[in-house]
């Protein structure tokens, strides 16, 4: 166990200082990822945006507000690596277009995820938050639009949540899927709850 942490904590240092994409990223690399070994829950997010970039903390705006929210816990347990991961599919800020972010770029999931994935053996509850992390997670499985994917969570059980992405921008799907709010959340919020719970009760 001591060795599979030390091995995680050394490819952390990797990621943080990696520098493959940074000539296409218009802030600079600054990859932002957080995991212990005994997280039991991983947050799949996009990207971070330009908040979350300046900050180096994951979900460290409105997004993540309702994300806590959605997920009932509070800023201190959506922190706490050793219950948490959060790994997204980019670890730097891709860069604006238009209305919104640029997509993740794809270096990250080539360079780090596979060998991240691999020491987080104790993952019971992934929430594949957007399209890209839907498509990394779910593969063939995933239907053709976010709506789909989302509507179908229970195809997915227990293992993955689909999630739309919690942004303000997405407020208007919000709107127009009330099913979300009244379906999905509730069985989120005690999805979360017990696997919290269990990782209470079993520790390290």
């Amino acid at each position: 166990m001591q060795n599979s942490r030390a091995e995680l904590q050394t490819l952390l240092q990797e990621i943080r200082s990696c520098k493959i994409c940074e000539p296409n990223l218009p802030e600079g690399a600054n990859p932002v990822v957080r995991a212990e070994s005994s997280a039991t829950i991983l947050i799949a997010g996009q990207a971070p945006g330009i908040r979350v970039h300046r900050s180096s903390i994951p979900f460290n705006d409105p997004s993540g507000d309702r994300l806590r929210l959605w997920m009932g816990i509070d800023r201190e347990t959506f922190y706490d690596a050793s219950c948490i991961a959060i790994v997204p599919m980019g670890f730097c800020f891709p860069g604006s277009a238009g209305r919104g972010d640029l997509p993740p770029r794809k270096e990250c999931v080539k360079a780090w995820h596979q060998r991240l994935l691999s020491l987080l053996p104790n993952i019971r509850l992934t929430l594949a938050i957007g399209i890209y992390a839907q498509s990394y997670y779910l593969g063939t499985m995933r239907k053709p639009t976010l709506t789909e994917t989302v509507k179908s969570w229970k195809e997915y059980a227990p293992a993955i949540m689909p999630l739309p992405h919690p942004s303000p921008r997405n407020n208007l799907w919000l709107k127009k899927n009330p099913w979300f709010e009244t379906e999905v959340l509730p069985v989120l919020t005690n999805r979360i709850a017990d696997s919290l719970e269990k990782r209470k009760q079993h520790g390290d």
